[in-house]
């Protein structure tokens, strides 16, 4: 590709052409989600798509009232879907315009500010201290350029530059390593100045390449979506055999095709699980809707019950373990002593450890961007500011900068009274071995040097030399070699700890939960953030390890690794899919672009969305908007909340189908009259259940939720004891309810009060599940004491309709109704009470098998 001229840069014409050819500088939105597609998305769930089709089937027949209550239900699940990922695609695209990065380039010889996207190949572009970089390019220019490649590596350490001949090749490399003439989209500037020409934007850079290896990965469908699914196919498929079966009888057996083909009807409704697709994307929205409260955004709702599931948590260390910011840990001075600026007390304990700090901070930039120089800065604001800032505050100024070199890694300041008085003062720091050359250590001096590094090193501590020297001269000289250089002392920085990470990390392993620490880092360094973390780091494997495993021997032994370090973006792909594929329910943390492949290969991938990347965040499901580690565990425990409260709303719900099916058919085999018609089973189902599902999600989660294993992956959502347990129910209710018919239907009540008595009934029988299913574990009484505002809103509600059946003509019409005695609605208020205690009765006997 031809350069432009290193100092006018492209024309506007020779730019704005380049921008048709090449395209915006930005990555395609294929993933972003519009209101249509959202819509499309929603009706394209086979359980929703039943519900419209139940009720347009209704509406066909002339079943207005069926039709509309069907209808409207599914369009009020549907509403609130579409409001929760609205919701959350307008924050994604607010935290990407504000994360958008602009560029300085040189066009026909002036220097300009323009969007981000707007550059384009061979752009020369201005680089300073602080600058984003808008696309990958070659270095024409450098003044002591070090760059921050952390989302590309997960290197939190910055990387110098140099610069290239324009006119020469140059092989191309990937981000990460030093004196390297390569820059990256992405990265950021943290010291120094310099020029480079574009050579890749958009698609075409390193993040575009990542980018499309995002589209090769298919996202995993969550399994409790799956799972329902299956449910809902296999009651379709009974229903739908059971109704063919009593229309058929009925007709034969009574001779009125009409009243079979109502008979029909009603029995299907009755089994056909409307309720479902309603309770499942309540309990996913209103969880969505809880976790926002906590700055947790849910990009796809059912990602919670997901992340619930999780066997291994597979997390990035900077930026997401710790703070991605450096911070001085320790001081070391040539006498062997120490100070720790944590442990000890919140000053300088000698004057040599001040010196020291001095010496860091004059030998740093004023207005720092570098991290390391930052934290220089602030040891000094904390500890000790009158003594470490002496000179500054007295106006000493900054007569020559010495840069860093790849010959000489150090770097030197000159400072000079603006009196004249004193001579100058030269500070310096730098790699070790480079700050003991320029002080001449002795070679004893130096192996004592060399352990100290090592043992700084061993606690993942990124380790300068620190000296100084005196210049009575004039006139500087050019090199730095040229001074008289006394040693200080080493400085040990580190990348601190998020403050929320030991704990989050001690509640994942008491939830059993492993978590596996993935880093660009070097090993000594990864293993000392784990184990200040908690995380197990007795095996730690290495990119170069794993590159050498099979995909076999990667698979047996992922079970035992704990750390991963020095690892390729490539690499962290590959062990999330080693992970799946020996039966993990993987979820991923991460911020960096390096990080998107693996996040949404992932069961469910969980971005930071304050310093992470827009490629991560699209990629993921959840997106931890203040970038607290300690946030997921809150989506785990809301996760298994979601789930043991879903199996209590669908085991429920599967008990009130059993009488209210059982009720639809007893008229084919005893003679009765219709009890229920599809506008009673329609009420029934599309307003009593739901609403009473509300109970349960709105129930706190379980005192052992956060002390007991993942459930198995294969786990079904209906086991065979929830299963049974419900089966015990709705036959207990049914027998109760039918009883009630029978007698009441014997004694020769009208049809009209038959009909509105046995609707009353299974009124009451729900409001007794209701109570029954609130936990497994506890008695009634300790359930009715923990709070639960929902429960008295849904018995409100339940009164209400009872007594509006009833008193009110219109409604009691529309029903079919009469109004019953008051020696009737003794016997409904008994049955309800007696089903209550018969089921508490037998509850403990079935609660060990349901919450195991």
């Amino acid at each position: 590709m031809a350069s432009s001229p290193l100092l006018t840069g492209l024309s506007d014409a020779e730019a704005e052409l380049r921008l048709q050819t090449h395209g915006p500088n930005e990555l395609p939105r294929t993933g972003q989600r519009t209101i249509a597609r959202i819509v499309a998305d929603v009706l394209r769930e086979p359980m929703l798509a039943m519900l419209l089709g139940a009720g347009a089937i209704y509406l066909a027949l002339g079943d207005r009232g069926e039709a509309l209550i069907l209808i409207a239900f599914a369009g009020l699940s549907i509403l609130i879907t579409i409001i929760q990922e609205t919701r959350t695609e307008r924050a994604l695209e607010a935290l990407r315009d504000l994360t958008s990065p602009r560029a300085l380039v040189i066009r026909d010889g002036v220097r300009k500010r323009i969007a981000g996207r707007e550059v384009v190949p061979d752009d020369l572009i201005v680089l300073a201290e602080g600058d984003r970089v808008p696309a990958d390019g070659r270095i024409v220019r450098g003044d002591g350029l070090m760059l921050d490649e952390s989302l590309l590596t997960g290197e939190s350490v910055p990387v110098r530059k140099t610069a290239c001949d324009p006119a020469a090749p140059v092989a191309a490399a990937r981000p990460g390593g030093d004196d390297l003439p390569f820059v990256y989209s992405g990265s950021l500037v943290v010291r120094g100045s310099g020029l480079c020409v574009v050579t890749a934007t958009g698609p075409a850079s390193e993040i575009g390449q990542i980018g499309r290896v995002l589209a090769t990965l298919e996202t995993e469908a969550p399994r409790l979506r799956i799972q329902t699914r299956r449910l809902v196919v296999g009651f379709a498929a009974a229903g739908l055999a059971a109704s063919a079966l009593v229309v058929l009888l009925y007709g034969l057996l009574r001779g009125s095709w009409l009243e079979a083909a109502l008979a029909g009807i009603a029995l299907g409704m009755s089994m056909l699980p409307e309720e479902f697709p309603v309770v499942l994307t309540i309990f996913m929205a209103m969880g969505a809707m809880r976790m926002s409260r906590s700055r947790v955004l849910t990009r796809r709702a059912a990602a919670i019950e997901t992340l619930g599931a999780a066997t291994t948590l597979c997390t990035d260390k900077t930026g997401t373990l710790t703070q991605n910011r450096m911070r001085i840990a320790q001081l070391w001075l040539p006498d062997g002593r120490s100070f720790d600026p944590d442990a000890q007390a919140a000053e300088l304990l000698a004057e040599d450890f001040h010196l020291l700090a001095e010496c860091g901070i004059l030998a740093s930039a004023q207005q720092p961007v570098d991290p390391m120089e930052t934290a220089f800065h602030e040891l000094g604001d904390a500890l000790a500011p009158a003594t470490v800032r002496a000179r500054q505050d007295a106006g000493w100024t900054l007569d020559r900068h010495y840069p860093l070199d790849p010959a000489l890694l150090a770097m030197s300041h000159a400072w000079s009274n603006p009196g004249g008085a004193e001579e100058r003062v030269i500070a310096t720091k730098g790699a070790p071995e480079a700050i003991a050359d320029l002080c001449h250590l002795p070679d004893s001096e130096r192996a004592r040097l060399k352990a100290a590094v090592d043992t700084m090193a061993e606690q993942g501590l990124r380790v300068l030399g620190v000296a100084d020297a005196r210049w009575p001269a004039a006139d500087l000289p050019p090199s730095q070699h040229d001074f008289a250089f006394t040693f200080r002392g080493l400085v040990g920085l580190a990348d601190p700890l998020r403050a929320s990470v030991p704990e989050a990390v001690r509640q994942c392993r008491a939830a059993g939960i492993r978590i596996v620490m993935i880093t660009g880092d070097y090993p000594q360094t990864a293993r000392a953030i784990a184990r200040a973390a908690g995380i197990d780091a007795d095996d730690v494997l290495t990119g170069e390890e794993l590159a050498a495993l099979s995909d076999d021997a990667l698979r047996q032994r992922i079970g035992t690794i704990g750390v991963c370090a020095r690892i390729m973006p490539e690499q962290k792909l590959r062990l999330v899919e080693a992970l799946k594929q020996a039966g993990e329910i993987v979820a991923m943390t991460g911020d960096g672009v390096n990080d998107a492949p693996s996040l949404k290969a992932a069961h469910i991938g969980v971005a930071m969305g304050g310093r992470g990347t827009d490629v991560a965040r699209e990629a993921s499901a959840i997106v931890l908007l203040d970038d607290d580690f300690g946030s997921i565990v809150k989506a785990v425990r809301m996760g298994r909340r979601i789930y043991d409260n879903l199996r209590k709303a669908m085991g429920f719900i599967v008990a009130v189908h059993i009488p209210i099916a059982g009720l639809a058919l007893l008229p084919l085999l005893t003679g009765m009259p219709l009890l229920l018609g599809p506008i009673h089973i329609a009420l029934l189902e599309m307003i009593i259940d739901p609403v009473c599902s509300l109970v349960f999600e709105a129930e706190e989660d379980e005192r052992d939720v956060m002390a007991r294993p993942p459930r198995a992956p294969d786990t079904p959502l209906f086991s065979r004891s929830l299963v049974g347990w419900s089966a015990v129910q709705g036959g207990i209710a049914l027998a109760l309810t039918g009883g009630l018919a029978w007698l009441l239907w014997q004694s020769g009540i009208a049809a009209e009060q038959l009909r509105a008595a046995v609707f009353l009934a299974l009124v009451a029988v729900i409001a007794g599940l209701i109570l029954v299913n609130r936990r497994y574990s506890a008695s009634l009484a300790a359930a009715l004491g923990r709070a639960n505002p929902a429960l008295a809103i849904v018995m409100g509600v339940v009164a209400v309709i009872m007594l509006a059946t009833q008193f009110i003509p219109p409604i009691a019409d529309l029903f079919g109704f009469a109004r019953i005695s008051a020696a009737e609605a003794g016997m409904v208020a008994l049955l309800g009470i007696g089903q209550l205690v018969l089921l508490e009765r037998l509850k403990p006997l079935w609660s060990k098998r349901l919450i195991g």
